[in-house]
């Protein structure tokens, strides 16, 4: 079936123009350009994994805040260097004890 014969059976058809031209329409708006539905699903899934990475550095900001916070206090960084960095005065000793059994 050539184009010609296609178009004459189109008109034929009362709707079948419209229907001709809605499916056109449609191909354009689902697959065709920047706004089609192809790339709206994909900036949509975009959005979202760039807003659990943006929760995910604001819970990370929070924390390194709040341990700011303690570290301003004398007693608490002296506790922070000794539990961190395994600091301890001259007259004492440290003993690491593996609890993972």
């Amino acid at each position: 079936m050539t184009f010609s014969e296609f178009w004459t059976y189109i008109k034929i058809r009362k709707w079948g123009k419209y229907v001709v031209v809605l499916l056109i329409f449609l191909v354009i708006f689902l697959f065709i350009g920047d706004q089609s539905m192809i790339q709206f699903v994909k900036r949509g899934r975009e959005i979202r994994h760039l807003e659990e990475q943006r929760d995910m550095y604001r819970a990370g900001t929070e924390k390194a805040q709040r341990e700011i916070q303690a570290l301003n206090n004398p007693d608490s960084l002296e506790r922070y260097a000794r539990e961190q960095y395994f600091m301890h005065n001259a007259n004492e000793h440290i003993y690491l004890v593996d609890e993972t059994e």
